[in-house]
């Protein structure tokens, strides 16, 4: 039987190098691969929060949409699209989820609510949901109303470092690196001010990822020169593959003080280099980040944070057994194809209903 026909819409810039886009662009590329080609169709960038023109572009797609055509639409699309417009779809909708949109951190209470409760109520016209925890889908179960039998999770995939590059030396002084968008939910505000309690320690610390949020960025770097760690601390923006990995491999310790993750990327990235985590216990992020792999504390804690950091630069013992066990779980981390092959039987399996 010849593969479905079916359409993966989602907004803005697939090439964004953050995980919701690079897991959306590696599943594209696998399902072609294995022979379930989709259709691509990029929209406007402002969704969550659609224009106007970003409302009626996706009105103006779907009603030109053959109407049996399976259709797979990004969360930040799915979650936030008008419910009316949604319930009027006689094609199978398939929502790829990483995380409610209401639980982003820094939202307005009145806001979180309202986002909230059109996902709850945008759910209950979901021919399946994707995700990619358990984490995610427990939470969809337990506080959206989600059918356990209608949600898979395609945990994203992970190519491993190629083993013939070239050989990068530890940096020095020792290199705290952090990788995730700058915005208020990574928590890297309280990354500085816990570094800000370690300046009697040598170390250097790098912090990769776009600007999502320029208030969030400007706050940050008037946070780093009030704490007097203009000399130590840097921000790169976001970096393509090879540098990011040659600071992997030249890192010491992967620290993200984030406030919430569906999965997490780039921690599984860090165990793919054997490299400690220094986290909080947060949403998916106890299941990415293992005890063995990892020290995780509480959200916005910042003693505890600065406290794990300081573990990780000074206690070589601890480190070595922290920076084993990541490598132990990055090398049982799962491939793209396995994620495309179970959306492929989400496909098939609405296609048939």
């Amino acid at each position: 039987m010849p593969p479905p026909d079916a359409i993966f819409a989602i907004p803005g810039d697939l090439n964004t190098r953050t995980g919701g886009y690079i897991y959306a662009r590696r599943l594209l590329e696998t399902l072609d691969e294995i022979g379930q080609p989709l259709r691509h169709v990029a929209l406007m960038p402002s969704w969550p929060e659609p224009s106007p023109a970003a409302e009626a572009e996706l009105a103006a797609m779907l009603s030109a949409l053959p109407p049996d055509m399976a259709l797979i639409l990004d969360g930040l699309v799915f979650g936030a699209m008008d419910t009316q417009l949604l319930a009027a779809q006689t094609r199978p909708v398939i929502a790829m989820l990483h995380h409610p949109l209401g639980l982003e951190s820094g939202l307005p209470p009145a806001r979180a609510a309202e986002m909230i409760a059109r996902e709850r109520a945008n759910l209950r016209h979901a021919a399946h949901v994707v995700v990619p925890s358990p984490h995610t889908r427990d939470i969809l179960v337990a506080e959206f109303g989600v059918r356990h039998e209608d949600i898979s999770i395609a945990l994203p995939g992970f190519d491993r470092p190629d083993p013939a590059g070239v050989d990068v030396a530890p940096a020095s002084p020792p290199l705290v690196l952090s990788v995730g968008i700058i915005c208020e939910r990574k928590g890297h505000d309280i990354l500085l001010r816990a570094l800000a309690r370690l300046t009697h320690l040598d170390w250097q610390a790098a912090i990769v990822g776009r600007i999502h949020d320029d208030a969030v960025y400007a706050a940050l770097i008037a946070l780093r020169r009030a704490l007097g760690l203009e000399a130590r601390v840097r921000f790169t923006g976001e970096l393509a593959q090879a540098p990011l990995n040659a600071l992997y491999r030249s890192a010491r310790v992967f620290a993200l003080a984030t406030r919430y993750e569906g999965y997490g990327m780039v921690f599984s990235e860090a165990q793919l280099h054997a490299l400690p985590v220094v986290s909080c216990a947060v949403g998916a992020v106890p299941q990415t980040v293992p005890e063995g792999a990892g020290l995780l504390v509480a959200p916005d804690d910042v003693p505890g944070f600065a406290a794990a950091l300081e573990q990780m630069l000074t206690d070589d013992a601890a480190h070595a057994r922290l920076a084993a066990g990541g490598a132990a779980i990055g090398a049982a981390l799962p491939q793209w194809r396995d994620a495309a092959r179970i959306m492929r039987g989400v496909l098939d399996h609405v296609s048939r209903r």
